[in-house]
Parts: C-alpha cells; sequence; structure tokens
C-alpha cells in the first residue's frame, strides 16, 4: 500500500468539482483540496511551489477543461487547462515524489466509427475533438513521471459540490418536473459512471502504487437515451422521451459513436473496489438524491 495509506497527505486538484468534490469527502482530514481563484493552473511556478509545500503522498487532478462543444472555439485555453498544466503537475510530484493520478476521458477514443467493442487500455487512442486531443496530450503529460496512474472514465454524476455544474441525471429530472417531450441523444455509446464509486477506486488505486494507466467507470453500456430512460423509470416518472440524433440535438464538437471502456485490468488487481453495473449505480444515486431534487 502506499504511504498515503498511513496518513499521508493527498492534494486534490479540482476540490471544487463533482469528482475532487466527492474525493475530498471520502479522504477527509487527510485531503488537501486546490482549486481556483486561488489555486489557478495555469500559473506553473505557484503549482509547483504550493504543491511542494504541501509534501503530499499523492495528487490528484480531478481539474479539467470539460466544455465539449466550447472547447473547439477556445482550444488554446482547453489545451493550457488539459495538456499543459500536465506538465506542471508532474513538476510538482517530481519535486516531492508524490503519486500523479490523472484523470483522463473515454474521449480519447472514437475514430473508428465501426467500432463494438470495449476498448482496453493498450488499444490505439483516436480522439475526433479538441477536448479528447487536449486529455490525450495530458496524458502524455503524466506518463513523463514514472509514477503515475491514468484513469480514464466516461460519463459522470454525483453528489453535487459547491461548484460543480448540475450532471445530467439531475438535469434530466429537471426537464421532466418542467413536463413536455424531452429530447436526448441515442446514438453514443458509453458507460455513465458514479462519482463515489470512482473516487473509491481512485484511491484504492493509489494505494496500490500499480502505476499505469486504468479504465475505470460503471459496466455496462448504454447510450444517453437509455440512461435517461432508466433515470425515469427508478424515478417512476411518466415522461414523453424521443430519442436523437447528436445532429439533431445540435452538437458541435464531434462526439464518439461509441466509447465503452473494458475494466477488465482493474478488476484483476487483488482486492480492488469493484465498479457496479451502471443500473445498481444510478439506482443508489437516486435513492440518496431523489429527495432532495424533487423538494418538498
Amino acid at each position: 500500500m502506499g504511504h498515503w495509506a498511513a496518513g499521508g497527505r493527498v492534494v486534490v486538484v479540482g476540490s471544487e468539482g463533482q469528482l475532487g468534490g466527492e474525493l475530498c469527502r471520502q479522504l477527509g482530514r487527510r485531503a488537501v483540496g486546490l482549486d481556483l481563484p486561488a489555486f489557478d493552473l495555469t500559473r506553473p511556478e505557484l503549482v509547483i511551489d504550493r504543491i511542494a509545500s504541501i509534501e503530499p503522498a499523492v495528487v490528484v487532478n480531478a481539474a479539467a477543461y470539460t466544455r465539449v462543444d466550447q472547447a473547439e472555439e477556445e482550444p488554446d485555453r482547453c489545451w493550457a487547462i488539459n495538456a499543459t498544466a500536465v506538465g506542471h503537475l508532474v513538476e510538482a510530484c517530481r519535486r516531492c515524489g508524490a503519486v500523479l493520478v490523472q484523470v483522463s476521458t473515454d474521449y480519447v477514443f472514437g475514430g473508428d466509427a465501426t467500432r463494438r467493442r470495449p476498448y482496453g487500455e493498450t488499444d490505439p487512442p483516436s480522439p475526433l475533438g479538441v477536448y479528447g486531443r487536449s486529455k490525450l496530450a495530458g496524458e502524455i503529460e503524466a506518463r513523463r513521471w514514472p509514477r503515475h496512474l491514468i484513469v480514464r472514465t466516461c460519463g459522470l454524476y454525483g453528489p453535487p459540490s459547491s461548484r460543480s455544474a448540475r450532471n445530467f441525471v439531475e438535469a434530466v429530472l429537471r426537464l421532466g418536473q418542467a413536463g413536455g417531450v424531452i429530447r436526448v441523444v441515442q446514438d453514443q455509446v458509453c458507460s455513465p459512471t458514479y462519482t463515489v464509486h470512482l473516487a473509491r477506486a481512485m484511491l484504492f488505486l493509489a494505494g496500490t502504487e500499480a502505476f499505469g494507466t486504468y479504465h475505470v467507470v460503471n459496466t455496462g453500456q448504454t447510450t444517453w437515451y437509455g440512461f435517461a430512460a432508466a433515470i425515469f423509470r427508478l424515478a417512476g416518472w411518466p415522461v414523453d422521451l424521443e430519442p436523437i440524433t447528436g445532429a439533431q440535438y445540435g452538437l458541435k464538437a464531434p462526439r464518439p459513436g461509441y466509447s465503452v471502456l473494458d475494466t477488465a485490468k482493474y478488476h484483476a488487481l487483488p482486492g480492488c473496489s469493484a465498479m457496479p453495473p451502471w443500473q445498481d449505480a444510478l439506482e443508489e444515486y437516486l435513492r440518496r438524491r431523489l429527495p432532495r431534487i424533487v423538494g418538498p
């Protein structure tokens, strides 16, 4: 086990986001959360000096530029956060010997339009847009430090933090409350993932120090339309759902038609925290969150 498990501190970059907030909740007092405005990933001296002063055992980078469509219009900003800034974190980890856990995405794949088999860690990446290319470049930066873990995941949802945007589950439930036809994309196949399960798996990986790249998602696959249908079925809400294509929705950036990730490598690790099927994860989330979403 990594020495963070014995009390070492864990820096969580992007601590005000959905995943970062969940990591901090699970870590408790061991977490040192860093985020904007005080911590700007694009300022290398600030990043390196601040992290080195903490002397953490682990640095988790849960910060990212995730506005996939907007990235096409401001690629420099996207690249600065998702790629260049990872190099700053590498230098910080090198200075204090910390493990770097870099969160990546299923969007590093997607170029194979005929693909219908889950992607493994050794499959060649083929990103379609600026966002996916920037995250792949971030992976390349992370690999410059031997003590790295790259965790590719997909479609995150979980308890909101102070700064995180509304996730897909809560967004479609709000639409259901408003009434009318709800149009949801059906030509993107993926594995939506619950941040509570992902954070647990990431901290397990950091403890093993089994360095390398891992795919960690809730298992199984669905479309966003299928996911929305499951949300309303579990909530017990009769709604009018209409399946559409990404082109009909008006998405600016290209998305993978199929980006399911194979978790076999992660699940082969002895003692790992298993990732449940996406249906079970969604049911667990709705049990916890639905009363708060609906309100009195």
